[in-house]
């Protein structure tokens, strides 16, 4: 079995507040827990407005496939948010 572990930190310029950031990060979170189907949550900066950290997981019987997932799962919030990402750190043990 093999899990892959990913932290991606993004900032949101354009936050004003609290609730614009939650409203936006719930929002990503639930599309790649519906799309992807992988444990996701934010797990820093939540008292912060302009950024967020959110940390998702993986887990397969196949390395590739959790690569290939955890890959998918960078891309797609890169691309389906207005926060900018600033970095990621990912990890398959």
């Amino acid at each position: 079995m093999f899990a892959g572990l990913c932290t991606v930190e993004l900032r949101l310029d354009w936050s004003n507040s609290l609730k614009d950031k939650r409203r936006e990060i719930k929002s990503l979170i639930d599309r790649v827990r519906f799309k992807f189907n992988v444990s996701i949550a934010e797990t820093g900066c939540q008292d912060e407005w302009r950024k967020a950290v959110l940390g998702f997981a993986a887990v397969s019987s196949d390395r590739r496939h959790v690569d290939s997932m955890v890959n998918e799962v960078i891309k797609f919030i890169e691309r389906n948010t207005d926060a900018e990402m600033m970095s990621f750190n990912t990890e398959i043990i």
